[in-house]
Order: structure tokens, then C-alpha cells, then sequence
């Protein structure tokens, strides 16, 4: 049974200790106290607690070493054996900054994580606080089952729904800008002379053509081997190819319209990556290049947008612009059916036969 202690304080206030003591066979196996400003708040107390240690494993739950959202996170990330990408590692270990992280796992409810969030849209858009909590999802979510950490999924299920009314959390928005040609020659005029200058310099006007043909990211180019290349079927590997929840692994083949397999086919095979660049390259090097020559408003992901619209431009049906986008479900290619057939922008560029020419390798 509980006790309650009434406890005079210095400034002539009384508060009220509630105790819980559990013996079995004559051996205290359990103990807690909790202090109330009001005795009727600590006999209420005492029978909601004593209620649930009833319950079968309670006792041994509220024994059991005090974990924080930051043993849960590091329990995450080290038993996983599935690789978890840069970004999410980034974002967990920076949420181990914050209040919450200190917090003992069965003790943070909706409000906590909502906190979180407003704390986290100081500076940052909706769409990117999303992205923090659907990366701390993920260790809600496997927590208990796994480990019996008590960390509530229906609390993250619910600081979603508040985040979102709130404003704290959103949906990216989504872009419709797309190069023009006039943009476009300006670049390939600027990075070919890059290169020629620099000939062992990242070839940003191949690139740049090859993101637009195939639609891939930046990212997903980097990682494509010359053992992923199926010249026969005209396809590609795409490897570790984004998606919601699962990025580690997710290997998707892809097909490559003409034009992208002509590029790749021009790159010389100096090891065993087809464009053998990092992806912080290709992102300064294009950004450089917009400000260099006054184009505003311009994304490399852009490049990947109107690849997508020109499939569709000349008449690509969503299954087959799917199976080069890599787009899993055809739902997301939506935003793209308004368009109607109107022939190849690309028809005749002159850049065509540049980025189709063999490219001379210097690396030896």
C-alpha cells in the first residue's frame, strides 16, 4: 500500500510525498515516491500507480534501466544492419541535441515531440521538419517490438497531425521550372570550355545532358558502374534509387532512352564508375556556373523535371515514362499528364553530337 508524508517547506507551504513500497516474501522489490502540491493530487496518484504495477511485467518495466531517446537513436543506429543513409544518420544525431533526446523513452508523449518540432521550424522549412521527424519515426516505430523500449508510435502519429495544422510540418513543394534552351547553350557552351581548359575537371556538359536524357539524379549517376550497364536491353542499375523509407538497397533497373545510352557509351572507361564524380562536384560546379552567368532560379534537379516533361512532350506513356524515371507508383506522374504531345525540344540541339562524341579520358 502507499504512504503519503506531509512535509512542512520553508516558505510555510506543505507538501505531499506519495510513497510506494512492494515486498515479496518479506524483500522490497520495488519503490517509488512522487511529491503533489494537494493530498487528494497524491492519493490519486497512488492509486493510478499502484493500479498499473498490477499489470504483468509492470514491476520489472519500471525496474529496468532508464533509457533516453538518445539510447534509442544510438541503439538504432548501431544495431542496424541494414546501412542507413547520410542524411538520416546526420538527422538523428542532430536531434540528440535537442531537450527531447534526454528524455526517458516511456515518458514523451505527443506534446514532447510536437515541441521538438517547433523548435525544429526555427530556420528550417516545413518539408525539411517533416523529413527530421519521419527519420525519427523510423526508430519509434521498431523500438518496442525490438527492444521493449516504450517509445508510443501513436504519439508520433499524433505530433504529425498537430505539426501539419500547425504549420510546423509540410509537403515539399513542388517546382515547375524547367531550363530553356537559350539557358541550357549558355552552360553547355560554358562547361565545355571548362573542361577543355581543365581536362581532367568533372565534364559538367555531359553530365548535365545525361541528367536531362535519362532523367537520374545527381546522386544516382554518381553510383552507376559499367557493371550496371545493359547495352542490349538499354537499361541501367540504379542503385540505392530514393524512395520514402527505403533508400539503402533499393536497386531499381531503369531503362535509358537513346540519347542517354549514346552519352554513356561516349564516356571512357577510366574505372568502375560511368561518371566517376562526387555529387558535391557536380552541385558546386553547376550552381557556380548559374551565378557566373546570371540564370536565377535554377536546380540541378531541375535537369531531372524536364527530362520527365520531355517523355511525356513526346508522347511517352506513364508505364514507359515510369520504367526510366523509376518512378514506383504511376500516381506520382500525375502532375505531368497536362501535358500534351508537341514534339522534341531536344530535336536537333546542337549539343546532340557534342556529348555524343567520345569523350577523351586524360587520367593516365
Amino acid at each position: 500500500m502507499g504512504t503519503i508524508l506531509a512535509r512542512a517547506r520553508s516558505n510555510g507551504t506543505t507538501a505531499f510525498m506519495a510513497k510506494i513500497i512492494i515486498k515479496r516474501a518479506s524483500l522490497v522489490i520495488h519503490r517509488e515516491s512522487k511529491t503533489f502540491e494537494r493530498r487528494a493530487a497524491a492519493v490519486a496518484w497512488i492509486e493510478k500507480r499502484e493500479a498499473e504495477l498490477d499489470r504483468p511485467g509492470e514491476i520489472e518495466r519500471a525496474n529496468a534501466p532508464k533509457v533516453t531517446l538518445a539510447d534509442a537513436i544510438d541503439k538504432y543506429t548501431t544495431d542496424s544492419l541494414k546501412e542507413i543513409g547520410r542524411t538520416k544518420a546526420q538527422v538523428l544525431r542532430s536531434i540528440k541535441v535537442y531537450s527531447i533526446a534526454a528524455k526517458e523513452c516511456h515518458l514523451i508523449n505527443s506534446s514532447d515531440i510536437v515541441s521538438l518540432s517547433k523548435e525544429l521550424a526555427k530556420g528550417r522549412k516545413p518539408q525539411t521538419v517533416a523529413n527530421y521527424l519521419s527519420h525519427l519515426a523510423a526508430v519509434f516505430a521498431i523500438a518496442g517490438p525490438a527492444w521493449g523500449y516504450r517509445l508510443d508510435a501513436q504519439a508520433m502519429k499524433d505530433a504529425f497531425t498537430v505539426g501539419k495544422r500547425l504549420g510546423y510540418t509540410g509537403k515539399s513543394m513542388e517546382r515547375d521550372r524547367r531550363p530553356t534552351l537559350d539557358e541550357l547553350d549558355k552552360l553547355m557552351a560554358h562547361f565545355q570550355e571548362s573542361h577543355r581548359r581543365r581536362p581532367r575537371s568533372c565534364p559538367m556538359h555531359y553530365v548535365v545532358a545525361f541528367a536531362i536524357f535519362s532523367t537520374r539524379r545527381q546522386e544516382e549517376m554518381t553510383r552507376i558502374l559499367w557493371d550496371d550497364l545493359d547495352v542490349q536491353g538499354s537499361r541501367v542499375m540504379v542503385r540505392n534509387m530514393k524512395n520514402p523509407g527505403e533508400k539503402i538497397g533499393n536497386n531499381v533497373w531503369c531503362d535509358l532512352p537513346e540519347p542517354a545510352l549514346r552519352i554513356i557509351q561516349a564516356m571512357p572507361k577510366t574505372g568502375e564508375r560511368i561518371f566517376p564524380y562526387s555529387t558535391d562536384a557536380i552541385s558546386a560546379a553547376f550552381t557556380r556556373a548559374c551565378k557566373m552567368l546570371g540564370i536565377e532560379d535554377l536546380h540541378f534537379h531541375d535537369l531531372r523535371h524536364d527530362g520527365v516533361s520531355r517523355l511525356f512532350e513526346i508522347g511517352t506513356s506513364i508505364p514507359r515514362a515510369a520504367a526510366v524515371s523509376g518512378h514506383r507508383s504511376w500516381q506520382s506522374l500525375q502532375r505531368y499528364t497536362h501535358l500534351r504531345q508537341a514534339g522534341d525540344k531536344y530535336a536537333g540541339w546542337k549539343w546532340n553530337e557534342t556529348v555524343t562524341s567520345p569523350l577523351v579520358s586524360t587520367s593516365s
